[in-house]
């Protein structure tokens, strides 16, 4: 149930609204917009009874969430929400982009990738220290030394840092490090670290599964919202399907699909959605062009040595051109990229 305020409903008549509603045993989530203020109760709304609450000083209308998702909803928040990292805004008129290496190997390799992707104009250093591999034998990450790297180098470059969360037991060293948490493809749906993460008030960049839909990814992003961290960026990396040329099949269609089901930003990762350096630039534009809030791109000062992921790891040339194109494409559809002096280095490559 939504409950949504008068445009001057004074805070008295909303608190006690709000006391009205956990009278009954609902959980109340206060969403303050530019112009009034939504509620949103969730729980067991049988006692509730809509008219009663209509008719409450300061009550605009009360409405009845049919989508599985409540608090993911557009019907709950209808403006986007903006994600904060200080003066980095993730779902503002800005297009973030995320980059840096697929996992930390070495502190010249982290410092390398870094130093390369801020110069090119990206805001916040993607990269992996707990690395979720499908065979037991590859290389898992250096854990925390790996975060210890990152941190170095993010602060080193004036960058925010994000990486991988995998599991409930590693959420303190992450949060000590990292300025957001990543959660990964394969566990959108491990409920019990979702829910733990909504304890949290750091930034949640939560994938989306290789097979879900995207009412499965939105239900997933609830159960964080529903613990009470209302910072969730969504992020497309590509679902399984029946090709089997590109690594996943990136969903594009989804960017327009969310912003119309929720308020939540959305981000996506060309990187992952194909698996080959090659197609990482075109994906990436197409998904600035269809209106998405950001990217997270791997890049690699020597991807064809790296430990992991080199075949989808950008050079840092290619990702500077890449940054170039993306200055051109965003503008046609009012939105801005980094707009620092970029250094071009090699388009060639």
């Amino acid at each position: 149930m939504v409950v949504v305020m008068q445009e001057r409903a004074s805070e008295d008549q909303i608190e006690k609204v709000v006391a009205h509603l956990v009278e009954l045993g609902l959980d109340v989530h206060r969403s303050t917009g530019v112009s009034r203020t939504v509620l949103g109760a969730v729980g067991d709304d049988r006692r509730l009874d809509p008219a009663l609450v209509e008719i409450m000083d300061g009550v605009s209308e009360v409405l009845r969430v049919t989508e599985p998702y409540k608090l993911a909803s557009r019907a709950f928040k209808p403006e986007g929400t903006v994600v904060t990292l200080d003066d980095v805004r993730i779902g503002g008129d800005e297009v973030i982009v995320m980059a840096g290496p697929c996992s930390a190997e070495t502190e010249e390799q982290v410092n390398g990738a870094a130093a390369a992707v801020k110069r090119a104009g990206a805001k916040i250093l993607r990269g992996g220290a707990f690395k979720p591999r499908s065979s037991p034998y590859s290389f898992q990450g250096l854990g925390e030394a790996g975060l210890r790297l990152l941190r170095a180098a993010a602060n080193q470059h004036d960058l925010k840092l994000v990486s991988e969360v995998m599991d409930v037991s590693q959420i303190p060293v992450i949060e000590k490090y990292c300025d957001m948490f990543q959660v990964g493809a394969r566990n959108m749906q491990n409920f019990t670290l979702l829910r733990e993460l909504g304890r949290t008030r750091k930034p949640v960049l939560l994938k989306r599964g290789i097979s879900a839909t995207i009412e499965e990814w939105l239900l997933s992003a609830e159960y964080v919202l529903a613990g009470g961290n209302t910072q969730v960026i969504l992020c497309e990396r590509g679902i399984r399907t029946f090709e089997s040329y590109t690594r996943n099949t990136l969903d594009i269609s989804a960017i327009p699909v969310v912003k119309k089901l929720s308020h939540l930003p959305i981000i996506v990762d060309p990187s992952h959605g194909t698996g080959r350096r090659d197609k990482v630039a075109p994906m990436a534009r197409a998904a600035v062009a269809a209106g998405a809030d950001g990217l997270i791109i791997e890049v690699h000062c020597d991807p064809d040595h790296a430990l992991s992921d080199g075949a989808q790891s950008m050079f840092p040339a290619q990702f500077d051109r890449l940054m170039a194109e993306l200055r051109i494409i965003a503008p046609a559809i009012g939105r801005s990229i980094c707009l620092e002096p970029v250094l071009r280095r090699g388009w060639s490559a």
